[in-house]
């Protein structure tokens, strides 16, 4: 079974009430469910279906993902750092696999 590794990229300090930009990243080969198999049969779907970070326990970004995202889905949002605290990354993939991944943001 492969690995999955997901990466941010979230800056070490930032500026009370700036936007920081996230960036994630993890290598997951995707299946979309559309494909068969050498006997024709259905090979099911598996893809990182949802994505969630969160700011001190705060949801402050989700996206739901479908059978079109890429494999080794990036995904890039901006924040506003209005304290430091713990952010929290977490993909959720079909079949119940959670990966999680977390990191300090410290304000100043």
């Amino acid at each position: 079974m492969p690995t999955h590794s997901p990466r941010v990229q979230v800056p070490g300090t930032v500026a009370k009430g700036a936007a920081v930009l996230i960036r994630t990243l993890i290598d997951h080969q995707m299946e979309t469910g559309l494909r068969r198999d050498g006997n024709g049969k259905l090979i099911p779907r598996r893809i990182i279906n949802a994505f969630t970070c969160r700011y001190d326990s705060e949801t402050v970004f989700h996206a739901e993902l479908r059978e079109a995202v890429a494999a080794n889905p990036y995904l890039e949002f901006t924040l506003r750092a209005t304290r430091s605290g713990r952010l929290e990354f977490i993909w959720n993939e079909d079949g119940g696999g959670v990966y999680l991944l977390s990191h300090d943001l410290v304000v100043t």
